[in-house]
């Protein structure tokens, strides 16, 4: 991943930032300096929060990187996923509905979500549910496709 451009953020676009994760993620970010780099070749761009690459922007939608997730757990919009699930899910596999043994019903369809396991509560990826929260527990098929996740280029990515 190449930086196109990098530039700090303003004080009202911190403002926005902090304020829209905290209203849809319950996560209060707090940093002292916010960096938003734009990245060639990607679908995302980052901010990175006192230098630590934390959130990414999709579709002009911030959201929690998986580092930022497991820096600020989020509250809201969190699926959980059993010991059997982690391996492939931090490979980059998306979400299918056995392996999850938990969602909040913040969720709905189309919405980013984080992926943890339901051990230590770690974030392991990024992904988008392709159904409600209240639907994503059973016995078959694929409900979050995932974005990013434990390895991928955005995770080991450095400045």
């Amino acid at each position: 991943m190449e930086v196109k451009s990098r530039h700090h953020l303003r004080s009202d676009e911190i403002r926005d930032l902090e304020s829209t994760l905290a209203e849809q993620l319950g996560v209060d970010l707090d940093g002292d300096t916010y960096e938003f780099v734009e990245l060639e070749g990607t679908k995302f761009d980052l901010v990175l929060v006192d230098g630590d690459p934390d959130v990414l922007y999709l579709d002009d939608e911030p959201f929690l990187t998986v580092r930022g997730a497991n820096a600020h757990p989020p509250e809201r919009h969190v699926v959980t996923v059993d010991a059997g699930a982690v391996s492939f899910v931090s490979d980059g596999a998306d979400v299918m509905r056995p392996g999850i043994v938990d969602a909040t019903a913040d969720i709905d369809a189309g919405d980013l979500v984080v992926v943890v396991e339901e051990t230590h509560g770690k974030a392991l990826a990024v992904g988008r549910a392709l159904e409600d929260g209240a639907d994503l527990t059973g016995d078959a098929g694929k409900v979050v496709e995932s974005i990013h996740h434990v390895g991928d280029d955005l995770f080991e990515f450095t400045v």
